[in-house]
């Protein structure tokens, strides 16, 4: 148990003792003297975390559940901005490129894109059938927002008429939604710039999820947001309706999605579907007051954060068939972006700032629930928190043996690597 921890929890020390060094800890300490906070938290003063881009621009990969590495994890996708302060807008261009691992980290611009937001950044990511040397991004041209398959010297070898958000894991097939629309109504996660054909509709029977040949590059729109309205309760008919966060499975079999409405009260309401590559088999896993980050465990079960009203919220393994179980207990108590390392016995987790603007990084070892604690930076909600905040988003190399983040507990907002080889055994 870390030192601090063990202090902390002592019923013999009096609490305002406790309470004191807790805000010692965590303000003065954790500024002036980093060894001894990471002592005192971990029980080691070395920095585990080591930068792999630097200023003065400032660079990030996006979202938890894509792998940075190519296939011998020599390079590093990456996106590279100029700016750190604000959404980006209709003409805003990032960079993307790639982080040479070993030639001292150096950052090599590919090309440019207006279509990105922080928190996903262009949808960066290896394509699946050429995992070494094959990436995509995407991009907006003539109006439209496109995707492009690169390879690592920064050639177009592709360009596909719609964006794509998420790949099967053989590389055959894309799915895209509309981001135009995604924008209008969860900006961190759409593209500034594109224009919706169904912004006046509330559930369009002409858009959905579009499911990508890329060797074709011939799509058919398989699941309808229209279709999705006529799936479970009245709250669901009428409603202002999108799409966000598809996942593939890992057999490539089917996705998952949260489909999203409108609520009476302003705000917006998610629930967690699935359906075959195909879109048939469509059917809602959990509709809960709240559902939120998830994984696949394997092609029947994922693991994600939920809600229920009057409810204390929790990971919850849910069942493709149906049913669901908590998991973490005690453990795994905040919601983060978690996900499964590629032998599936360990699941990496990130928080959302606490109290004193501090996020946790942290593994869970599956399914026994120990938890290991591996970092805590800052992130001042006051700076950085709505469309530009900069989550950790972890995620985990193919070898499973070190992980990535995103983080501007620096200052600035860069990439850094961990090493957790020696904890997972």
């Amino acid at each position: 148990m870390a030192i601090y921890r063990a202090l902390a929890t002592n019923p013999v020390i009096p609490w305002r003792l406790r309470h004191g060094m807790e805000r010692w800890l965590e303000s003065s300490c954790r500024d002036r003297q980093p060894g001894l906070y990471r002592w005192l938290h971990f029980g080691a003063a070395r920095d585990p975390l080591h930068a792999v881009t630097t200023g003065p621009a400032h660079h990030f990969f996006g979202y938890y559940d894509k792998c940075p590495w190519n296939a011998s994890q020599s390079l590093l996708l990456a996106h590279e901005a100029s700016f750190n302060d604000r959404p980006p807008g209709p003409e805003d261009r990032v960079s993307v490129g790639v982080v040479h691992v070993a030639e001292g980290n150096r950052y090599e611009a590919l090309a440019t894109t207006p279509a990105w937001n922080w928190q996903q950044g262009s949808m960066l990511q290896w394509h699946p059938a050429d995992p070494e040397r094959l990436l995509l991004h995407n991009d907006r041209r003539d109006g439209r927002f496109a995707a492009i398959v690169r390879d690592t010297g920064g050639r177009t070898y592709a360009v596909y008429d719609r964006p794509i958000y998420a790949i099967g894991p053989d590389g055959g097939a894309a799915y895209s939604v509309n981001f135009a629309r995604l924008y209008a109504h969860r900006p961190g996660y759409g593209y500034a710039g594109g224009e919706d054909p169904w912004s006046d509709s509330p559930h369009p029977g002409e858009d959905g999820i579009h499911r990508i040949d890329l060797a074709s590059g011939r799509s058919e729109l398989i699941v309808s947001l229209d279709e999705l309205s006529r799936l479970g309760d009245e709250a669901w008919r009428g409603a202002f309706a999108w799409i966000n966060h598809v996942q593939v499975s890992p057999d490539g079999g089917r996705i998952a999605f949260f489909h999203i409405r409108r609520t009476a009260e302003g705000g917006w309401r998610a629930r967690l579907c699935c359906c075959s590559s195909n879109g048939s088999q469509l059917a809602c896993l959990l509709d809960a007051e709240v559902v939120s980050h998830y994984d696949w465990l394997d092609a029947e079960r994922m693991l994600i954060w939920a809600k229920e009203r009057g409810a204390p919220g929790r990971f919850r393994l849910v069942e493709r068939s149906g049913g669901s179980r908590p998991i973490g207990a005690g453990v795994l108590v905040e919601d983060g972006h978690v996900s499964f390392s590629p032998d599936r016995s360990w699941v990496l987790n990130d928080t959302y700032p606490d109290r004193y603007d501090m996020r946790a990084l942290m593994l869970y070892r599956w399914p026994d629930g120990e938890r290991v604690d591996l970092a805590r930076l800052h992130s001042p909600k006051a700076r950085w928190w709505g469309e530009t905040r900069c989550d950790l988003h972890p995620r985990w190399s193919r070898d499973g043996r070190r992980i990535c983040i995103d983080s501007v507990h620096s200052g600035q907002r860069q990439m850094y690597v961990m090493d957790v080889g020696g904890l997972i055994g």
